[in-house]
This record gives C-alpha cells, structure tokens and sequence, in this order.
C-alpha cells in the first residue's frame, strides 16, 4: 500500500444533493417536499405537535423539582488528589490548607460557597483541612492519618 493509493470506502462519502434547480434534476421544484402543507413551508417546527390535541409530553404528569434556588455550588476535592498534589509539591502541609491553597494547586475548580473533602483515594500525609464541607468517610481517613478536619459551620452548629 501507498500512500497515494489511500481512498475512502466505496459508499463512504456521498454528495450533497442540490435540491429546487431544475425539473431535470428530479428534485427541481418542490425539492421533494410534496405539495404545500405545514411540511413543505421551511420554519414551521411540527415535533411533538398532534393536530391540536394535546401533545404527549404535556399530557403525562410532573415529576420530580429543582432544588436550583437553595443547592449550595461546592469544588469536590478527593483525598487522593490531594496526596498526589502534595508528593508534586503543589501543596504545602505545613500550614492549613484550605479553599484558596487548594485552589492554587488546581484541585479546587469553581465551588461558589467553598471546598467538599471526599474519601476517593488514600491519604498518607498529615494534613489540617479547612473546608466548608466533608463526607464522614475523608474525616475519618484525614484523621487516621493524624490530621484534622475543620469545618466551621458545623462547629457554630455545635455551640
């Protein structure tokens, strides 16, 4: 084989067929629309429409809601990104790390209302956390490990 010799599969490509120029063509015209009718104008959108009856999708009841206005926006962290950062040297345990040290390694995207610490991974370093939120499974392997977690909602909750 060369390089020259390299085609598309017979079938694989197929031209564009050019509607509306010429009755010669076979789709001069109409350009395969039929005869007028809601489907041969261009714009009309029919999908879901039934005649006038009323469409499936409305007729079928709600499930479900939003919970948009009250959902908190936090950047989950998993404990072993954070092992990985800090044998990298992008995180320094010597002080508390919290949303901006983490942010600043790049672990921590987005997170509106702050940091989430989650148990995915291992943690083998010692480190003191300082995060708006934590699952019960990273406190209790940050705390293996002799670390702490803090998280100041639930301690003004406690007071």
């Amino acid at each position: 084989m060369k390089l020259n010799d390299i085609r598309d599969n017979a079938g694989a490509r197929h031209r564009r067929i050019r509607v509306g120029r010429g009755i010669g063509s076979g789709k001069g015209k109409t350009a395969g629309r039929g005869q007028k009718g809601a489907k041969a104008r261009s714009g009309v959108s029919i999908n879901g429409f039934e005649g006038g009856q009323m469409p499936l999708h409305m007729r079928l009841p709600k499930r479900g809601f939003s919970n948009k206005k009250f959902a908190k926006d936090y950047a989950e962290v998993n404990l072993g990104l954070v092992q990985k950062a800090i044998d990298a040297g992008k995180l320094d345990v010597a002080g508390v790390v919290d949303h901006a040290a983490l942010k600043a390694a790049g672990l921590a995207r987005g997170g509106k209302h702050g940091v989430r610490l989650l148990a995915k991974g291992e943690l083998t370093s010692k480190v003191t956390f300082n995060v708006a939120g934590a699952s019960a499974g990273a406190v209790a392997a940050v705390e293996k490990v002799g670390g702490s977690v803090i998280v100041p909602a639930k301690e003004e909750a406690a007071a």
